[in-house]
């Protein structure tokens, strides 16, 4: 599983604020953040195998983050990661979701659900064989491979996995919930802990599939993206900020 969390206007001088863990195959290679030179400047890391990402911002101040959702597939299917690299080319969190409505059109993907996020609007796409667009109210919303916030899905066969998850979402969100007088750095700081503690079920360690990295994401009422990056599980490896800026 993975677990995608993000406060978005929550806080006046950051409208968009994300914190993330990224589940894998250990073999899985991956490279770390860093500036990449497109249509858009873009910061996220790289999937090694397919070329994609799964989270970054732009110069526009557009932030893509995906988490699977779990769903049938046949194995014909484009690599995620790259609609979600081509999504942080668009100079909206609105553009970005026209051209992956377009692009379904064309592709097929592996299920998932792929977060939109700008001062100006908070879009999630679920895609299972077809997509469907959630407008996002303004707070702190959970996305988890069976469904986000109150709105949950048991998947036959894996009832049990998906209660678990559904429960984890729900005390992460609870968490999170913003506290009168904090600050984005103080959310931030709870999001960091909460993506390490077990007691959340959101850090996974399995036989060789687990939870790979973790990533906080903010970007402030200027359009300024900051990015800190945990290369492995966070309940053991320290967040660092990522030099390269958008």
């Amino acid at each position: 599983m993975c677990t995608l969390t993000v406060a978005w206007q929550a806080f006046a001088d950051a409208p968009v604020l994300v914190a993330a863990n990224r589940d894998e195959r250990y073999s899985r290679p991956a490279a770390e953040p860093a500036l990449h030179e497109g249509e858009r400047r873009v910061v996220a890391p790289t999937d090694g195998e397919a070329g994609g990402t799964w989270l970054g911002y732009n110069d526009a101040a557009v932030v893509a983050a995906l988490t699977n959702r779990w769903a049938p597939t046949d194995g014909r299917d484009r690599s995620r990661g790259l609609l979600v690299r081509e999504a942080l080319d668009q100079g909206s969190a609105e553009d970005a979701a026209r051209h992956v409505e377009r692009d379904l059109d064309a592709n097929r993907y592996d299920g998932f659900y792929l977060l939109l996020a700008d001062a100006a609007a908070c879009l999630l796409v679920e895609y299972d064989g077809g997509p469907r667009v959630h407008r996002l109210d303004p707070g702190v919303h959970v996305v988890m491979n069976v469904g986000f916030d109150d709105g949950y899905f048991l998947p036959p066969g894996r009832e049990e996995p998906a209660r678990r998850q559904a429960e984890s979402g729900r005390l992460l969100r609870e968490h999170l919930r913003p506290e009168p007088g904090s600050t984005p750095e103080d959310w931030l700081d709870r999001a960091a802990g909460a993506l390490g503690n077990h007691e959340f079920g959101v850090c996974v360690h399995g036989d060789g599939f687990g939870t790979r990295s973790s990533s906080l994401l903010e970007v402030d009422s200027a359009g300024r993206g900051r990015f800190w990056f945990a290369d492995g599980p966070p309940c053991e490896t320290a967040f660092e900020e990522v030099e390269a800026r958008a």
